[in-house]
Protein backbone atom coordinates (compact mmCIF):
# COMPACT_ATOMS: atom_id res chain seq x y z
CA UNK A 1 0.00 0.00 0.00
CA UNK A 2 2.38 3.20 -1.26
CA UNK A 3 0.86 6.16 1.11
CA UNK A 4 2.64 8.95 1.55
CA UNK A 5 5.04 9.36 4.51
CA UNK A 6 4.02 11.70 7.16
CA UNK A 7 6.54 14.51 8.73
CA UNK A 8 7.23 14.89 12.59
CA UNK A 9 7.65 18.54 11.38
CA UNK A 10 3.77 19.59 10.54
CA UNK A 11 1.13 19.10 7.85
CA UNK A 12 2.76 22.20 6.13
CA UNK A 13 5.85 20.46 5.63
CA UNK A 14 4.23 17.01 4.24
CA UNK A 15 2.79 18.72 1.94
CA UNK A 16 6.10 19.78 0.40
CA UNK A 17 7.44 16.54 0.59
CA UNK A 18 9.40 15.46 -3.09
CA UNK A 19 8.44 12.50 -5.17
CA UNK A 20 10.02 9.61 -5.79
CA UNK A 21 12.96 10.45 -9.00
CA UNK A 22 11.96 7.03 -10.42
CA UNK A 23 8.22 7.28 -9.50
CA UNK A 24 6.56 10.54 -9.97
CA UNK A 25 3.50 9.98 -8.39
CA UNK A 26 4.65 8.52 -4.98
CA UNK A 27 6.19 11.46 -2.44
CA UNK A 28 8.66 10.00 -0.08
CA UNK A 29 10.91 11.44 2.64
CA UNK A 30 14.14 9.01 2.20
CA UNK A 31 17.02 10.21 0.35
CA UNK A 32 19.67 8.44 -1.45
CA UNK A 33 22.64 8.82 0.95
CA UNK A 34 25.10 8.92 -1.91
CA UNK A 35 23.38 11.28 -4.27
CA UNK A 36 20.39 12.61 -2.23
CA UNK A 37 17.67 11.71 -4.68
CA UNK A 38 14.74 11.39 -3.16
CA UNK A 39 13.33 7.32 -3.17
CA UNK A 40 10.36 5.44 -2.30
CA UNK A 41 10.33 2.23 -0.56
CA UNK A 42 10.45 0.13 -3.83
CA UNK A 43 13.53 1.98 -4.61
CA UNK A 44 16.01 2.23 -1.35
CA UNK A 45 18.34 -0.28 -1.02
CA UNK A 46 19.54 -1.26 3.00
CA UNK A 47 23.12 0.54 3.04
CA UNK A 48 25.66 0.51 5.94
CA UNK A 49 24.20 3.89 7.13
CA UNK A 50 20.59 4.52 5.63
CA UNK A 51 19.48 3.75 1.81
CA UNK A 52 21.04 4.26 -1.64
CA UNK A 53 19.41 4.67 -5.00
CA UNK A 54 20.05 1.45 -7.59
CA UNK A 55 21.57 3.72 -9.67
CA UNK A 56 24.36 4.65 -6.89
CA UNK A 57 24.76 0.82 -5.60
CA UNK A 58 25.24 -0.50 -9.47
CA UNK A 59 27.39 2.54 -10.21
CA UNK A 60 29.82 1.34 -6.72
CA UNK A 61 33.45 1.69 -6.85
CA UNK A 62 35.25 -1.29 -8.24
CA UNK A 63 37.60 -0.56 -5.05
CA UNK A 64 34.85 -1.32 -2.74
CA UNK A 65 33.14 -4.84 -1.61
CA UNK A 66 32.75 -7.43 -3.93
CA UNK A 67 29.58 -7.94 -6.20
CA UNK A 68 27.89 -10.04 -4.04
CA UNK A 69 28.07 -7.57 -1.46
CA UNK A 70 26.96 -4.88 -3.51
CA UNK A 71 24.06 -6.40 -5.23
CA UNK A 72 20.87 -4.34 -4.62
CA UNK A 73 18.75 -4.99 -1.85
CA UNK A 74 15.60 -4.21 -0.30
CA UNK A 75 14.74 -2.87 2.87
CA UNK A 76 14.55 -6.51 4.28
CA UNK A 77 17.70 -8.00 3.18
CA UNK A 78 16.39 -9.38 -0.03
CA UNK A 79 17.05 -9.53 -3.82
CA UNK A 80 15.95 -6.52 -5.90
CA UNK A 81 13.44 -7.95 -9.38
CA UNK A 82 12.89 -6.34 -12.68
CA UNK A 83 8.85 -7.46 -11.23
CA UNK A 84 8.31 -6.54 -7.70
CA UNK A 85 4.73 -8.25 -7.53
CA UNK A 86 5.31 -11.42 -9.53
CA UNK A 87 4.62 -13.51 -6.29
CA UNK A 88 1.55 -11.49 -5.67
CA UNK A 89 0.37 -12.47 -9.13
CA UNK A 90 1.21 -15.79 -8.52
CA UNK A 91 -0.85 -16.24 -5.68
CA UNK A 92 -3.62 -14.49 -6.70
CA UNK A 93 -3.79 -16.45 -9.94
CA UNK A 94 -3.71 -19.55 -7.90
CA UNK A 95 -7.05 -18.89 -5.81
CA UNK A 96 -8.35 -17.46 -8.36
CA UNK A 97 -7.87 -20.65 -10.38
CA UNK A 98 -9.27 -22.54 -7.59
CA UNK A 99 -12.28 -20.40 -7.08
CA UNK A 100 -12.88 -21.10 -10.75
CA UNK A 101 -12.45 -24.83 -9.85
CA UNK A 102 -14.64 -25.17 -7.05
CA UNK A 103 -17.62 -23.22 -9.33
CA UNK A 104 -17.33 -25.69 -12.00
CA UNK A 105 -17.54 -28.74 -9.25
CA UNK A 106 -18.95 -27.61 -6.42
CA UNK A 107 -18.63 -30.90 -4.35
CA UNK A 108 -14.80 -29.76 -4.63
CA UNK A 109 -14.58 -27.46 -1.75
CA UNK A 110 -15.83 -30.19 0.25
CA UNK A 111 -11.76 -31.67 0.40
CA UNK A 112 -10.35 -28.09 0.84
CA UNK A 113 -12.08 -26.51 3.17
CA UNK A 114 -11.06 -26.29 7.18
CA UNK A 115 -12.83 -28.18 9.74
CA UNK A 116 -11.98 -29.54 12.62
CA UNK A 117 -13.47 -33.21 12.60
CA UNK A 118 -16.92 -34.41 10.98
CA UNK A 119 -18.74 -35.98 11.77
CA UNK A 120 -19.31 -34.53 15.27
CA UNK A 121 -18.57 -36.32 18.43
CA UNK A 122 -20.33 -38.75 19.53
CA UNK A 123 -19.88 -40.00 16.18
CA UNK A 124 -16.12 -40.70 14.98
CA UNK A 125 -14.64 -38.35 12.95
CA UNK A 126 -13.96 -39.62 9.46
CA UNK A 127 -12.45 -35.43 8.10
CA UNK A 128 -11.27 -32.76 8.97
CA UNK A 129 -7.37 -32.09 10.61
CA UNK A 130 -8.35 -33.98 13.85
CA UNK A 131 -8.84 -36.87 11.47
CA UNK A 132 -5.36 -36.44 10.27
CA UNK A 133 -6.25 -33.96 7.35
CA UNK A 134 -3.86 -31.69 8.03
CA UNK A 135 -3.39 -30.20 4.70
CA UNK A 136 -6.98 -28.28 5.43
CA UNK A 137 -5.27 -25.73 7.11
CA UNK A 138 -3.34 -24.90 3.52
CA UNK A 139 -5.80 -25.42 1.18
CA UNK A 140 -8.83 -23.16 3.40
CA UNK A 141 -6.43 -20.30 2.56
CA UNK A 142 -6.72 -20.33 -1.49
CA UNK A 143 -10.82 -21.60 -1.61
CA UNK A 144 -13.47 -19.57 -1.69
CA UNK A 145 -16.96 -20.07 -2.60
CA UNK A 146 -18.52 -16.94 -3.19
CA UNK A 147 -17.48 -14.13 -5.77
CA UNK A 148 -17.70 -11.27 -3.47
CA UNK A 149 -15.63 -13.08 -0.92
CA UNK A 150 -12.65 -13.72 -3.65
CA UNK A 151 -13.12 -10.05 -5.23
CA UNK A 152 -12.48 -8.18 -1.37
CA UNK A 153 -9.76 -11.08 -0.25
CA UNK A 154 -7.81 -10.17 -3.88
CA UNK A 155 -8.36 -6.61 -3.41
CA UNK A 156 -6.51 -6.65 -0.91
CA UNK A 157 -3.58 -9.46 -1.73
CA UNK A 158 -3.31 -6.71 -4.65
CA UNK A 159 -3.11 -3.41 -2.89
CA UNK A 160 -1.25 -4.84 0.14
CA UNK A 161 0.57 -7.62 -1.81
CA UNK A 162 3.37 -5.54 -3.98
CA UNK A 163 4.26 -3.02 -2.20
CA UNK A 164 4.89 -5.60 1.09
CA UNK A 165 6.81 -7.86 -1.73
CA UNK A 166 8.96 -5.01 -2.90
CA UNK A 167 10.17 -3.76 0.29
CA UNK A 168 10.92 -7.36 1.87
CA UNK A 169 11.72 -9.54 -1.32
CA UNK A 170 10.41 -12.66 -2.14
CA UNK A 171 10.84 -15.35 -0.38
CA UNK A 172 10.41 -13.39 2.62
CA UNK A 173 7.23 -12.16 1.17
CA UNK A 174 5.60 -15.75 0.71
CA UNK A 175 7.21 -16.61 4.16
CA UNK A 176 4.94 -13.90 5.42
CA UNK A 177 1.97 -14.89 3.52
CA UNK A 178 1.50 -18.77 4.13
CA UNK A 179 2.71 -18.23 7.70
CA UNK A 180 -0.28 -15.31 8.38
CA UNK A 181 -2.43 -18.03 6.75
CA UNK A 182 -1.22 -21.08 8.82
CA UNK A 183 -1.81 -18.61 11.75
CA UNK A 184 -4.91 -17.63 11.28
CA UNK A 185 -6.49 -21.60 10.66
CA UNK A 186 -4.70 -22.34 13.65
CA UNK A 187 -6.33 -20.22 15.94
CA UNK A 188 -10.02 -21.20 13.85
CA UNK A 189 -9.11 -24.88 14.35
CA UNK A 190 -8.21 -24.18 18.45
CA UNK A 191 -11.18 -21.73 18.88
CA UNK A 192 -14.19 -22.81 16.42
CA UNK A 193 -16.49 -24.99 17.00
CA UNK A 194 -14.73 -28.52 15.07
CA UNK A 195 -17.94 -29.31 13.07
CA UNK A 196 -18.19 -25.70 11.79
CA UNK A 197 -16.28 -25.42 8.53
CA UNK A 198 -14.56 -22.18 7.02
CA UNK A 199 -12.66 -21.19 4.13
CA UNK A 200 -10.88 -17.95 2.83
CA UNK A 201 -7.52 -15.72 2.23
CA UNK A 202 -8.78 -13.63 5.00
CA UNK A 203 -6.23 -14.28 7.67
CA UNK A 204 -3.17 -14.10 4.84
CA UNK A 205 -4.73 -10.69 4.06
CA UNK A 206 -5.01 -9.84 7.33
CA UNK A 207 -1.19 -11.25 8.10
CA UNK A 208 -0.36 -8.75 4.84
CA UNK A 209 -2.21 -5.40 6.61
CA UNK A 210 -0.29 -5.81 10.29
CA UNK A 211 2.55 -6.40 8.15
CA UNK A 212 2.06 -3.01 6.42
CA UNK A 213 1.78 -1.16 9.39
CA UNK A 214 4.54 -2.21 10.98
CA UNK A 215 6.97 -1.11 7.53
CA UNK A 216 5.19 1.98 7.53
CA UNK A 217 6.26 2.58 10.71
CA UNK A 218 9.46 1.57 10.73
CA UNK A 219 9.72 3.94 7.74
CA UNK A 220 8.07 6.98 9.44
CA UNK A 221 4.92 7.50 7.46
CA UNK A 222 1.99 8.58 8.62
CA UNK A 223 0.22 6.09 10.80
CA UNK A 224 -3.27 7.18 10.45
CA UNK A 225 -4.67 5.65 7.28
CA UNK A 226 -3.49 2.22 7.52
CA UNK A 227 -4.98 2.52 11.31
CA UNK A 228 -8.04 3.76 10.05
CA UNK A 229 -8.04 0.59 7.82
CA UNK A 230 -7.13 -2.03 10.10
CA UNK A 231 -10.27 -0.38 12.56
CA UNK A 232 -12.48 -0.51 9.78
CA UNK A 233 -11.43 -4.52 8.86
CA UNK A 234 -11.84 -5.25 12.49
CA UNK A 235 -15.05 -3.51 12.90
CA UNK A 236 -16.36 -5.70 10.00
CA UNK A 237 -14.75 -8.76 11.38
CA UNK A 238 -16.61 -8.71 14.72
CA UNK A 239 -20.16 -7.32 13.84
CA UNK A 240 -20.76 -9.46 10.19
CA UNK A 241 -22.00 -12.51 11.04
CA UNK A 242 -20.67 -15.69 9.26
CA UNK A 243 -17.23 -14.15 9.69
CA UNK A 244 -14.38 -16.55 10.93
CA UNK A 245 -12.62 -13.87 12.97
CA UNK A 246 -10.52 -15.75 14.44
CA UNK A 247 -8.76 -16.63 11.13
CA UNK A 248 -8.75 -12.79 11.16
CA UNK A 249 -6.72 -12.22 14.64
CA UNK A 250 -4.58 -14.95 13.90
CA UNK A 251 -3.42 -13.91 10.37
CA UNK A 252 -2.87 -10.08 11.92
CA UNK A 253 -0.97 -11.60 14.66
CA UNK A 254 1.10 -13.85 12.49
CA UNK A 255 2.02 -10.77 10.04
CA UNK A 256 2.87 -8.46 12.94
CA UNK A 257 5.33 -10.68 14.67
CA UNK A 258 6.90 -11.47 11.43
CA UNK A 259 7.53 -8.37 9.96
CA UNK A 260 8.58 -7.11 12.77
CA UNK A 261 11.62 -9.44 12.96
CA UNK A 262 11.79 -8.65 9.33
CA UNK A 263 12.32 -5.18 8.92
CA UNK A 264 13.95 -4.09 12.69
CA UNK A 265 16.55 -7.15 12.21
CA UNK A 266 19.70 -6.17 12.90
CA UNK A 267 21.74 -6.28 9.60
CA UNK A 268 24.58 -8.33 11.03
CA UNK A 269 22.71 -10.92 12.03
CA UNK A 270 19.33 -10.22 9.70
CA UNK A 271 19.14 -13.53 8.43
CA UNK A 272 19.29 -15.64 11.81
CA UNK A 273 17.23 -13.10 13.38
CA UNK A 274 14.29 -12.88 10.19
CA UNK A 275 14.32 -16.93 10.02
CA UNK A 276 14.42 -17.31 13.73
CA UNK A 277 10.80 -15.67 13.70
CA UNK A 278 9.85 -16.97 11.28
CA UNK A 279 10.53 -20.61 13.01
CA UNK A 280 9.05 -19.35 15.88
CA UNK A 281 5.93 -18.28 14.94
CA UNK A 282 5.68 -21.97 12.70
CA UNK A 283 6.63 -23.83 15.97
CA UNK A 284 3.69 -22.05 17.69
CA UNK A 285 1.48 -23.13 14.76
CA UNK A 286 2.49 -26.38 14.83
CA UNK A 287 2.07 -26.78 18.94
CA UNK A 288 -1.68 -25.15 18.40
CA UNK A 289 -3.00 -27.66 15.93
CA UNK A 290 -1.11 -30.48 18.10
CA UNK A 291 -2.94 -28.78 21.29
CA UNK A 292 -6.12 -28.79 19.59
CA UNK A 293 -5.74 -32.59 18.27
CA UNK A 294 -5.13 -34.17 21.47
CA UNK A 295 -8.07 -31.89 22.97
CA UNK A 296 -10.41 -33.47 20.35
CA UNK A 297 -8.85 -36.93 20.22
Amino acid sequence: MDQAPGSPQGPQDAQSLPSCYRHPGRETGIRCTRCERPICPECMISASVGFQCPECVKGGSDSGPAPAASRPRTLAGGTLTQDPRLLTKIILALNVLVFLAVRAREDLVGDLFLIGEWPPAPFPASQGVAAGESYRLVTAMFTHQEIWHIAFNMLGLWWLGGPLEAALGRVRFLALYLLSGLGGSALTYLLEDPSDASLGASGAIFGLLGATAVLMRRLNYDMRPVIALLALNLLFTFTWSGIAWQAHVGGLVAGVVIAYGMVHAPRERRALVQWGTCALVFAVIVATVLVRTAQLA
